[in-house]
């Protein structure tokens, strides 16, 4: 916002008189303690504050404890950041301070420093805004202005997640809101963007007031032009934890990340996570939750707007609130709410309406219960519909959510996963859909024509991998072999976007973009009750379906892994005299993540393992006239790429030829 622009504090805000408590700071990225001391000031902070860029705020002294015009006046945002503001004025019943120049709308803890001394003084939500001449309607309890430089933009969507409206001729947006959310948000339009706070796009604001309450919360949107052609990187599950090296492997993603965005840098590139950034029970066992993760993804990536899906794992799993009630789902969401994002909500790219929703219905939490149900919420879905009354039949929508809402059973037959698929179906009627999901670590892709017996119209689903492969666990017990239980790579979803017309392509971590299936010569891959000294007798079973089906005599068989297989992808085999050979689909277990993975977790085990190789449906067999014998491999995607090896036979099976 520009800084010749003042407006007056509001008159009427709900007041909290707090006399300065010793409190102890929550969040930080430096989990920083402040000294807890009881140097005698006392005032009253207002719940929420309005104030102008760099303005003047006024603050009511009680009993006659004002503070020194020397001590510094100190906001904490839940991510760590600090703004120290100077304290202007002082008497015997009021002091003023004046907002620093960076300060950002959203929640601080406030706290006054004296020298060394800090003392904490309690919460606010801070709302930057831009004095204009306006009266709200008699029942508007949320209303503002989206602007771009000095005008305001008209047709803007907002919503506080339940009710949908949009902005006036002068931008102006007023919503009879209840506030069950705490929190208002725009739909991004197309050719604009929000600023960003590190990698998160700052399209929503916290509200700090009562229901009955008039408050006041602005969007500044930045004009970028035509956004027709631009690219769309999805990121699945990260479960970043500090654990099994974590770390260092994500390092090892965000460096793929960043060249592949310096290759393509004079494009508008934007990613979306598809849930489980973290992992819920190590926000306790190793304190690692939101900031931390923040903390993570800045640090190694900057220059891009990440928006973000809410996972399963991303609810605090340890709420206290009452079973079975919105409560408990609202608490358990409130940690990712604060911040990171709403757990459900749209914005424009070009001619592409996004929309992330919540499929991880936790009503059920409490005290450490992590009974969730993969559902829509009734309100989740009548606010999809109120949001898609903005949005044109014939624009495309894209859609994330993290639980898949299809399950294969196998090839290319598929069973639902998530709950009120009827009624979203139901919705999203008339639309051509995509949705991209998170949730299993595999890969698998489901069309128009398989999803149609479900009562979905042009409906697609891409389940789209994971950034953590199998937990992280092949990349620590094997360095440089990232792969889920599937076979399947660790890595991310490139999705080129040129105004309605889509191509995907899913880019393995580390490895080149044509790297789109593997091949074994099953005469060459075999294990054994040998590969895993010490392991529980009681063992042998599980085990064992790897050594059956692997056992060194398989008759010339070659095995291919294509993980990222759709019906309209095309499979040829030819041998040295152009041959051409026929293949079959199948369910196999992948022989890397068996050796990388499985082998090591299953050696000196006493209990059964989790995280190991699990039998998956991208498969192909195909056999060759003998052992000796060369094959072309051709894989061809919906696109028309073709991705091709001259496999020369014998191939020894050996892990090293996989890592990266």
């Amino acid at each position: 916002m520009k800084k010749n622009y003042f407006c007056k504090l509001l008159a009427s805000i709900l007041l909290v008189g707090l006399g300065c408590v010793t409190l102890v700071q929550c969040g930080g990225s430096g989990g920083e303690t402040p000294v807890a001391d009881e140097f005698d000031v006392s005032f009253v902070l207002p719940s929420r504050i309005e104030a102008a860029p760099e303005g003047l705020i006024e603050f009511v002294v009680k009993d006659g404890k004002a503070p020194l015009q020397s001590d510094v006046f100190m906001m904490t945002a839940s991510d760590g950041i600090s703004f120290n503001c100077n304290i202007e004025s002082v008497s015997s019943d009021k002091f003023s301070v004046r907002l620093y120049k960076s300060a950002t709308s959203g929640s601080y803890q406030v706290f006054l420093k004296r020298g060394q001394r800090k003392k904490s003084c309690g919460n606010t939500v801070l709302s930057i805004v831009k004095s204009i001449d306006f009266t709200p309607d008699k029942n508007t309890t949320v209303w503002g202005v989206v602007t771009c430089g000095d005008k305001g933009v008209p047709d803007v969507v907002v919503s506080d997640g339940v009710l949908v409206t949009k902005t006036d001729s002068k931008g102006i947006y007023q919503l009879p809101s209840e506030k069950k959310w705490n929190y208002v948000f725009i739909s991004v339009p197309s050719g604009y963007e929000v600023p960003s706070k590190g990698v998160l796009p700052q399209f929503h604001a916290y509200l700090g007031a009562d229901a009955s309450s008039i408050e006041r919360q602005d969007f500044e949107l930045t004009y970028v032009g035509d956004q027709s052609k631009h690219k769309m990187l999805f990121l699945g599950d990260m479960h970043l934890a500090n654990r099994t090296n974590d770390k260092a492997q994500f390092a090892v993603f965000a460096k793929d990340f960043n060249s592949y965005r310096s290759n393509h840098k004079s494009e508008k590139v934007y990613a979306m996570t598809l849930g489980d950034m973290t992992w819920d029970i190590y926000w306790y066992d190793r304190s690692y939750s939101f900031p931390q993760y923040l903390d993570e993804i800045n640090g190694q990536v900057s220059g891009i707007q990440i928006f973000h899906t809410m996972g399963n794992h991303d609810n605090d799993y340890m709420l206290k609130g009452a079973i079975g009630t919105f409560g408990a789902d609202y608490d358990a969401s409130a940690r990712y709410v604060r911040e990171i994002a709403p757990t459900y909500y749209s914005f424009n790219i070009g001619k592409v309406h996004y929309v992330v929703l919540d499929d991880i219905d936790c009503s059920k939490y409490v005290g450490g219960n992590r009974d969730y149900v993969k559902t829509f919420t009734s309100e989740q879905l009548e606010w999809l519909e109120k949001d898609l009354s903005y949005v044109d039949k014939s624009t495309p929508l894209v859609l994330t959510t993290h639980a898949q809402i299809f399950s294969p059973v196998a090839g290319d037959t598929y069973k639902t996963a998530v709950g009120s698929v009827s009624q979203l179906f139901d919705v999203l009627k008339g639309y051509n859909a995509h949705f991209v999901t998170g949730h299993t670590h595999v890969i698998y892709n489901i069309n128009p024509t398989e999803s149609a017996r479900f009562g979905a119209e042009n409906f697609y689903e891409h389940n789209a991998g994971s950034i953590c492969g199998s937990w992280w666990w092949s990349g620590s017990l094997t360095p440089g072999v990232y792969v889920g239980t599937d076979g399947s790579p660790a890595g991310y979803s490139i999705w080129d976007i040129n105004g309605t017309d889509f191509k995907w392509k899913f880019k393995a971590t580390a490895w080149d973009e044509d790297y789109q299936f593997r091949s074994y010569d099953l005469n060459k891959v075999r294990f054994s009750y040998d590969d895993v000294p010490n392991m529980a007798a009681s063992l042998k079973s599980e085990f064992g379906k790897y050594v059956d089906a692997y056992s060194g005599n398989e008759k010339n068989v070659v095995l291919l892994n294509i993980w990222n297989w759709n019906s309209n992808w095309k499979l040829s085999v030819t041998d040295e005299k152009g041959n051409e050979l026929k293949w079959t689909r199948t369910s196999a277990y992948d022989p890397v993540h068996i050796a990388a993975l499985s082998v090591k977790r299953f050696t000196g085990a006493s209990s059964k393992p989790n995280f190991i190789t699990e039998k998956w449906h991208h498969f192909f067999k195909v056999t060759a006239p003998d052992a000796d014998t060369d094959l072309t491999i051709k894989v061809t995607d919906e696109f028309g790429n073709v991705y091709t090896e001259n496999m020369a036979r014998p191939k020894e099976f050996k892990i090293e030829d996989f890592k990266k």
